[in-house]
């Protein structure tokens, strides 16, 4: 049985990481608990270093996970955004909690960029982050399965970025694009696409029922603005600012805010206007349920000239199985 290193701790919040997302020899700043009897107890105090013996314990006992206080979330997520890279490449952690620890790690980072989306710092976070993503899904095949089997299927603008960006990437490589400029330009874009919405108040963002017109006209505010935010900070490439501005553009001009053909859309924004229509179909809202990806792709593909074809046909060829090619 796993011993502490003090009592039971009482009154406090905690929140599930990793146990591989904690590196061997390294110094923490927040406490390690561990659940016992439905009780959190104090495992690893912050002024200990976390060794391999330590580890190995914990996996002796069939502990894959452990709880740190929620009042020092923001201190371990700088700590795993420092580790990722290492992470990403160790060979020791498997490749489900791989994925797990990016796509976690990436959704808490866009809650942060979306609560304070003028903050340069943020958006260098952003930067870093979808490097690692870059790296991680060139990696194989593998990588982008594992992070589709963990992808949330249940509506949220952080949730929706992080899947937008994770599908953008892996669509650009599935089309033979291996350029890690391109894909981190890419992946930026499509992670930040959405951040003109922290414009908008939470009542039309979590309306329980579609919006009226006025509110759409509002929604569709949300291009333009995330452009000033991010003029404001200036710290991304100017390529990534196409699909943050055209995401929502259709090749048959049926789009916003500028009703552009597919010629007039950057190359990033065809491939981000694909990512976004598909996981918006396939993820569950207050007032639309999911549909399954061979429904979302039919209607995709319906909709004569609104998206790039070939990228469309790649992203099916992604999706697979590969009878989904006929439709």
């Amino acid at each position: 049985m796993l011993t502490s290193v003090s009592g039971f701790i009482v009154g406090e919040k905690y929140q599930a990481i990793y146990l591989d997302s904690i590196r061997i020899d390294s110094m923490l700043d927040f406490d390690l608990y561990i659940k016992v009897n439905h009780k959190f107890v104090l495992y690893r105090s912050a002024d200990l270093p976390f060794t391999e013996g330590t580890r190995q314990k914990l996996i002796e006992n069939h502990v894959d996970r452990l709880y740190i206080s929620t009042e020092c979330k923001e201190k371990y997520q700088k700590y795993i955004e420092q580790n990722l890279g290492k992470i990403l490449t160790d060979p020791q952690v498997k490749e489900d909690k791989k994925a797990g620890i990016l796509y976690e790690t990436s959704t808490t980072l866009v809650k942060d960029v979306l609560s304070n989306p003028t903050y340069g710092e943020n958006i260098r976070r952003s930067k870093e982050l979808v490097t690692n993503t870059v790296n991680y899904i060139l990696s194989g095949r593998e990588a982008f399965l594992n992070l589709l089997k963990i992808t949330s299927f249940d509506y949220y603008t952080y949730t929706h970025s992080v899947n937008v960006s994770t599908f953008s990437v892996a669509l650009a490589q599935q089309m033979g694009f291996s350029d890690k400029k391109f894909l981190r330009e890419l992946g930026i874009g499509a992670l930040l696409h959405d951040i003109g919405k922290s414009k908008i108040s939470e009542r039309i963002l979590n309306k329980r029922s579609a919006l009226n017109p006025i509110e759409f006209e509002i929604m569709k505010k949300h291009p333009k603005w995330g452009i000033e935010i991010l003029t404001d900070t200036d710290e991304i490439p100017a390529a990534a600012y196409y699909p943050i501005l055209q995401h929502h553009e259709r090749g048959d001009r049926s789009g916003y805010p500028s009703g552009l053909s597919l010629d007039e859309m950057h190359l990033y924004s065809r491939i981000v206007a694909i990512a976004d229509s598909f996981d918006a179909m396939t993820t569950e809202r207050v007032y639309q349920k999911a549909m399954d990806t061979y429904p979302s792709l039919k209607i995709m593909f319906s909709l004569d000239g609104a998206y790039d074809e070939a990228a469309l046909r790649a992203f099916v060829e992604l999706m697979g199985p590969s009878g989904l090619v006929g439709i």
